[in-house]
Order: C-alpha cells, then structure tokens, then sequence
C-alpha cells in the first residue's frame, strides 16, 4: 500500500505547495513515498527541466502527451489539495468518509494526478484512473471530493482512462523524448554546434520524398559524414523531438521501412486530441 504524507497539525498547511510552477515545483507525492508500488517511474521533463513523477504507466503515458503538446507549457504532477480544511469540509457535506492515513487515522492530503497550464493561461485538472477501478464505490467518493475542489475553484476537472491514451502514440513519443537536446548525445559531443546544423540539414535533405527506408538512408548517411552508428537515426529522432519533421504517430515506428514525413504539422495532430476530450 502507498505510503502518503500526513498532517498532525493544520498549522502545518500554511505553506507554498502547490504554489510553485517548473523546476521549483515539488510534487505532494514522489517514488519514494511509495516503495511497494511496482509500477513507478521518474522522468525528466523537458518543459519544466525537472524530475517528474509518476505512479503508474498510465501516468506516465499521460505525460507523454502532455509534454509533446504544443499546447501545455508546465505540468504539475500530484498536485495537493490544499488547504486540507476544505477537502474535509467537502468529504462532510457528502456524507463521506475523508482520506486518512491506514496506520495512524490521520488525515492526508489528497491530491490530483495532473495540474495542467496550457499556453493560454486555462489551467485543467486531470486525474487518471483504469476504468475498471471506477466500478468502486469508495474510489467514485474520493473523486467526488476531488471534482467539487476543483469546480468550487472554477477549474475544469475530468478522468483519464486508459480508453483515451493511446498506447503506440505514448510509446513513440517515450522513444524519441530523450533526443530533443541532441547535443547530449555521445555522438555528437564533440561535434560544434555550426557543424551539428550542417549534419541535421543535410540529414533532412536526404529523408525528404525519398523511397529508402529510414535505417537504410542513415546508415548511407553514417558512412559518407564519418559518424558512429546509428548516427542517423538520432537525428532521425530528434527531428521528431522537435517538430522539425512529423509523421503519423499513431503507428509503431519502424526504421526498416519508408515513412511518409511531413515537413507540415496540419495533419499530424492527432496525438494531441486526447488532451482536452
């Protein structure tokens, strides 16, 4: 069972969490507040260029959305609900039991998976769930206490399940994330950033209306500009990374094919339509 930080004292609430955006925020809960839980991951993020994370794959196949989207720029993950007076006076009026702690019968503080800022300043609360766990009673009364925060603030609040996270395009998104400051790459290292230009413009010249699959032009292209294998591919990546080129993310990606690649974004959104259903 998770372990989840209590409150003896709500003297204790006065503080700033929750108040902090990018690399200053702290989540209420991080990986090491929940040991027996298997399915935890931490990730950094390129837009807040900090540690996020996330308890469950499903979370973390959220966040890939969020972070690829042009839309949001800071993700908040386990966002508290503060101040703790107002989710128990809330957990009263319905009727319901608030969350405590399973050992001490202390109240915690209970928290949203997800505080979202998009680019037009509209802040979104999501929390995610698998379907399955919305058929439980006590689940559906924590996030009555959760939706009646969140609208009493006029903040729109919804669940995620994992009907609307589209698995392949997590996937994609997972595996070219780590390519968007390709100069960290240990190929290109030692490379100038003038002559890292030239390489990523001669490298999208060449996967342009060409029939070759993608492995087969980058190792063509490892070979004629001297670079380690698998050089290309990076590039590749990266292109993808920064939205320099697109390509239909709702497939599986394979190298060892030719990808239809757009140099235009118009058509190629599709990986963003789960954000605001």
């Amino acid at each position: 069972m998770a372990k989840r930080k209590r409150i003896n004292n709500v003297d204790e609430l006065k503080d700033d969490r929750g108040n902090k955006r990018g690399v200053d925020y702290k989540p209420e809960i991080t990986i090491q507040d929940v040991p027996s839980m298997g399915r935890v991951t931490r990730l950094k993020g390129g837009k807040s260029n900090r540690q996020h994370d996330f308890l469950s794959d499903l979370e973390r196949n959220y966040y890939y959305f969020l972070e690829y989207s042009d839309t949001v720029i800071d993700i908040r993950e386990q966002y508290p609900l503060l101040p703790m007076e107002e989710t128990i006076l809330i957990a009263d009026e319905l009727g319901v039991d608030h969350p405590k702690h399973p050992k001490t019968g202390d109240y915690i503080v209970m928290t949203t998976d997800f505080y979202i800022t998009k680019s037009d300043t509209v802040e979104v609360a999501r929390t995610i769930k698998p379907k399955d766990e919305l058929l439980n009673i006590r689940v559906i009364e924590k996030f009555e206490i959760e939706r009646q925060y969140w609208e009493r603030r006029g903040i729109d609040w919804g669940i995620v399940t994992e009907n609307e996270i589209d698995k392949t395009i997590a996937k994609n998104i997972s595996s070219i994330s780590s390519y968007y400051n390709i100069e960290d790459i240990n190929s290109f290292e030692k490379i100038s950033k003038k002559d890292l230009e030239n390489l990523i413009l001669e490298y999208t010249k060449r996967i342009i209306d060409t029939n070759k699959s993608i492995r087969n032009v980058s190792t063509i292209f490892d070979t004629d500009m001297a670079l380690a294998g698998g050089s290309g591919i990076a590039i590749f990546r990266h292109l993808l990374a920064r939205k320099l080129i697109y390509i239909d993310l709702s497939k599986p990606i394979s190298f060892d094919k030719k990808i239809a690649i757009n140099v235009d974004d118009k058509n190629s959104r599709r990986e963003q339509k789960v954000l605001w259903y």
